[in-house]
């Protein structure tokens, strides 16, 4: 993979040229992690087929380096075999290897054993976090390098990094600088981007000279203003002499037609191929609504589904394709301008439409329909005809050519006006493409305009017109296509092959129950619970037990993701508070056991929660027993701006001060009961959304989701809350003192440790299904399958289950619990176990929670899949 070759990859304000070749590009997300290596070729080869040209592909740090300095480029994870596929088909790659993905992955892709490592700051320029990045890229770096376009690959860029103007990194010129000074030491020649996620530039790419900033762009499909935005966009980067390269988008090609002619010269919507997070890989905090986890099933309702199934959006994906094609260069190097006043719409549309100029004549113009219903757009008259109109599909977006010269296509004359989409052009005619009625208009050297009115052709039955010019014997053959004969040799749009792979296996009606532990019972001794990570487990489960020896309540700090407690054997119901502290009454109890299960670590950095925070561990967290108490919501100090309240401060209520001046910040200090012996604990009652609570200088936010503020002994004595003051604000505040409970037994059962049981020879009997489970019990079955793909549908009620094959975890579902927090992402309760890993069985770890209703697993479904 390292013969230099005539290839070559650059950047110009058309767009990034290939070879040479001037081109708009489509670019599909497709994550070899999230395929079996059994069918990259074959998705890869889909993406092919649909005319995008390029992937997306990021490489997940944490995939590879599965332990420190434990390195696997093997099997599953040799992502060079799968560039090398990548460019058998014909695709170009952006490769995309952090060191943070985001991408719903466990942890961004940051190994979860980095913030072990005392005061070590992830996505900054510290020395120790850039050690650690130094080592993943001198392993990542040769591969892609390798790999580049001029070598004979298809790497043609490299992203660094990914939406850092999301994150608070302190010197991003710094950081970004050494990013890329690492990239060009591997050899690495192809251009580098960093993608900004909310359009901040120099917050994603540090303003570093070499680094070209790219746009995630995520806007409602039916805003009206998606156009005017992305205009900015472009005039932007024109402003560098760079292209608008949209990195990654919505995947509706109707948005996508909006983002191309208002000036996108690479346009990537995430995840046209979607996947499964097999393994312990899913994240946890997605999108805003704190403690949403990631589900196995990785869609988005992309043109390929999880297991490979084409959607009808795939026939858009080739029209478009098509488009892009036929005006190739042209549209490339074309230059973007409003399009206002250029037509009139009877349905809601765009608030300021776009056109492009191409370059060498004609315009293309995008008119949105942001309804479900079918309008009518009418162009004024330009040529010395009538008003044109033409139909206006539900929820489209036109792209209407207009004054295109068809010299270039060795044809005679002018395309005035065609409302369909081109998708071919040639000495032996025009070619279009709709699923409706569509009108042409066509003008002949030193003629008159032609229009000409065409019906909708059917799949299979193309609309055919001989249309003269009457001049000079002047003909032009048309044709137009449905959609979904487009390049009729690509896979279908999901007819029937979605119908064949959906076929219904028998439910299963039995397992076979396994002699066999869910764990080993091997632990050792710990003064206080350590966190998973600090035992070796990064992914998989933690136990803990200890004695109580007579405490009333605990406090329980930072347990995540899933914690499972059970009271002298008793179980609890399952808390998966993503680290919020909680109470929990134990008189009486002997004995506290836990299983905390990571779900994944957070990919964004959310501060509500201490879990959310990105690099946040995970495990029982910190275990105290409540020793004192006491009601600190009166005696505040209140002060705020301007000298009034005057001084000396009123004592009032947390809170309590009365104001006309709604909305300024009002701080209320005191000092609490604390002593320097103990570990305390401030709960803040009646928080909405959060507060600044200054502690002996110390600022802290404190949010509605977890109202608690940790005071280490000695701390507390001066407190300072402040609040933007509006009547009737209901604070109140207690102080609890608190003793660390010591003296652990925890057992480490890292992923690893649970594929092994999995693995395990064992006999076992049969047993019907449904099946009730008592709450807590925790056990082993197997299930026979038929051979093939299939989608595993798991039925019942508090339970979780999580499915092995192929010596794989395939996944985890959680059934109908109260407990259960929001999913997000594809299908919960929908596992996939690919035909090549499926040798006739599937082993279930199935785990009984307490809730409102018995434990039960009641039956499997199994269905049919393609892959």
């Amino acid at each position: 993979m390292t013969t230099q070759t005539d290839a070559t990859v650059g950047l110009r304000p058309s767009g990034l040229v290939l070879d040479g070749a001037e081109q708009v590009h489509l670019c599909a997300s497709l994550f070899y992690f999230r395929v079996p290596r059994e069918a990259w070729a074959d998705r890869l080869a889909q993406v092919a087929a649909s005319g995008y040209t390029l992937v997306d592909v990021y490489v997940p740090w944490n995939f590879h380096e599965t332990a420190p300095g434990r390195w696997d480029f093997t099997g599953r994870r040799d992502v060079g075999e799968f560039l090398d596929l990548a460019r058998d088909a014909g695709l170009g790659v952006v490769a995309r290897p952090g060191p943070y993905i985001c991408s719903e992955w466990d942890g961004g892709a940051l190994p979860a054993w980095l913030t072990l490592e005392d005061g070590l700051a992830l996505r900054q320029a510290e020395p120790r976090y850039l050690r650690h990045v130094e080592a993943w890229f001198d392993q990542v770096m040769p591969l892609l390098a390798a790999r580049q376009r001029d070598r004979g690959g298809a790497v043609v860029a490299i992203q660094v990094e990914n939406e850092l103007d999301f994150f608070d990194t302190a010197d991003r010129p710094a950081y970004l600088a050494r990013l890329h000074e690492l990239t060009l030491g591997h050899g690495i020649t192809v251009p580098v981007v960093a993608c900004a996620g909310q359009g901040d530039l120099a917050g994603a790419t540090g303003g570093v000279d070499g680094i070209t900033p790219a746009f995630n762009f995520y806007p409602d499909d039916l805003s009206p203003f998606v156009e005017a935005e992305v205009r900015q966009h472009a005039d932007l980067v024109a402003d560098r002499g760079e292209p608008l390269l949209v990195m990654e988008t919505n995947r509706r090609h109707a948005t996508l037609r909006r983002l191309l002619v208002s000036g996108a010269k690479v346009i990537a919507p995430y995840l046209q191929a979607s996947g499964f997070d097999f393994g312990y890989t899913p994240s946890v905090g997605n999108w805003g609504d704190p403690g949403g986890f990631m589900s196995h099933d990785y869609d988005f309702g992309g043109y390929l589904d999880p297991v490979g199934v084409p959607r009808p959006e795939m026939a858009e994906a080739r029209v478009l394709a098509r488009v892009l094609r036929t005006l190739g260069p042209a549209l490339a190097r074309s230059t973007t301008a409003s399009a206002d006043g250029a037509f009139r719409v009877d349905v809601a549309t765009s608030a300021s439409p776009s056109r492009l100029v191409l370059d060498g004549g004609g315009e293309l113009t995008g008119i949105p329909n942001l309804t479900d219903g079918a309008g009518t757009a009418a162009f004024p008259a330009w040529f010395g005809g009538p008003e044109v109109a033409v139909p206006l599909p539900a929820a489209s977006c036109l792209l209407v050519l207009r004054d295109l010269p068809l010299d270039r296509f060795g044809l005679p004359g002018t395309l005035r006006l065609a409302s369909a989409d081109l998708v071919g052009a040639g000495p032996d005619g025009i070619e279009l493409a709709t699923a409706g009625a569509s009108v042409v208009v066509l003008e002949a050297p030193g003629g008159r305009p032609v229009l000409v009115e065409l019906a909708a052709p059917a799949p299979g039955a193309p609309v055919r017109a001989r249309i003269e010019a009457g001049v000079d014997g002047v003909t032009w053959a048309v044709v137009v296509r449905h959609p979904a004969d487009v390049d009729a040799d690509a896979p279908s749009d999901g007819g029937t092959a979605a119908d064949d792979a959906a076929a219904e296996h028998p439910s299963l009606t039995a397992l076979t129950a396994l002699d066999l532990p869910a764990r080993t019972g091997r632990t050792t001794r710990h003064d206080v619970p350590p966190s998973s990570e600090e035992v070796g487990v990064y992914r998989g489960r933690t136990h803990y037990s200890t004695g109580l020896d007579g405490a009333d309540e605990l406090l329980i700090e930072g347990a995540s993701d899933i914690v499972d407690l059970a009271l002298a054997g008793a179980a609890l119901p399952t808390v998966a508070g993503f680290g919020a502290t909680f109470r929990l009454p134990v008189a009486g109890a002997g004995r506290l056991d836990a299983t905390v299960e990571t779900w994944g670590h957070a990919n964004f950095d959310d501060v509500r929660l201490p879990a959310l925070r990105l690099g946040s561990s995970r495990g029982l967290g910190r275990v105290w027993s409540v020793v004192g108490r006491s009601d600190v919501s009166v005696l505040w100090r209140v002060s705020a701006a301007g000298g009034w309240p005057g001084e000396p401060a009123p004592l009032r209520t947390l809170g309590g001060w009365s104001s006309t001046r709604v909305g300024e910040p009002t701080t209320y200090s005191r000092g609490l009961d604390v002593d320097d012996a103990h570990h305390h604990a401030l709960r803040l009652a009646g928080v909405a959304g959060s507060v600044r609570v200054t502690v002996d200088g110390v600022t802290h936010t404190v949010t509605e989701d977890d109202p608690w503020l940790h005071l280490a002994p000695g701390t507390g004595h001066a407190v300072a809350i402040t609040v933007p003051h509006r009547p009737g604000t209901g604070l109140a505040a207690e102080l609890l003192r608190l003793e660390p409970v010591s003296g652990w037994d925890v057992e480490p059962q890292p992923d690893e440790a649970i594929l092994d049981l999995s693995r395990a020879d064992a006999a076992g009997e049969a047993v019907a299904l449904p099946l009730e489970l008592a709450p807590g019990e925790e056990r082993w079955f197997e299930a026979a399958v038929p051979p093939g793909g299939l989608s595993l549908g798991f039925e019942g009620a508090q339970v979780r289950v999580s499915a092995f094959a192929g010596g794989e975890l395939l996944g985890r579902v959680w059934l109908d619990d109260p407990a259960r927090p929001r999913f997000t992402g594809g299908d919960a309760g929908r596992l996939w176990l690919p035909g090549a890993w499926n040798d006739g069985t599937v082993r279930l770890l199935v785990r009984a929670t307490r809730g409102v209703e018995a434990p039960v697993l009641g039956g499997v479904r199994l269905t049919a899949t393609q892959g």
